[in-house]
């Protein structure tokens, strides 16, 4: 399971032209799910997610979690994340998890990270979503359990 985690100072999705989610400071999440992911690797991708230390602390380093300065969450799936990109001028979706597989444990992550976290906004899967939001450093991270 693989977490693309930017720290903003703002972030929505618009589906449709309307605005379905919206957070101030905090994380924007792009979630992607692999075919060989489960509940477990949702649970750790979560953890690791409210854990990671990406806020600047007084000394202007980054000691801080989402957690330690009560920032908000916005979780987006995003399948394209789980492409192979190894080969050829066009991404393989093979090690993606079929939209089931994947729908399922995209709600496990929201459902445990809203146990954590009462500031967490989604994106809509499957659906054809805009994403905007002002990076914050720009600080990025790639995590994947």
């Amino acid at each position: 399971m693989i977490g693309l985690l930017q720290r903003v100072t703002r972030a929505s999705v618009t589906v449709n032209e309307n605005c379905i989610a919206e957070i101030d400071k905090g994380l924007m999440v792009l979630v992607g799910v692999e075919k060989n992911d489960s509940r477990e690797q949702a649970e750790r991708l979560v953890k690791k997610l409210l854990e990671y230390r990406v806020f600047s602390d007084d000394d202007g380093k980054m000691n801080l979690s989402v957690l330690d300065i009560a920032g908000e969450v916005l979780l987006v799936p995003q399948f394209t994340l789980a492409a192979d990109t190894n080969k050829g001028k066009r991404p393989s979706f093979s090690s993606t998890a079929p939209p089931g597989q994947a729908a399922d444990l995209f709600a496990a992550v929201v459902d445990i990270m809203s146990q954590q976290i009462p500031q967490v906004q989604t994106g809509r899967f499957g659906a054809d979503m805009a994403v905007e939001l002002i990076n914050d450093g720009p600080v990025t991270f790639w995590l994947q359990v």
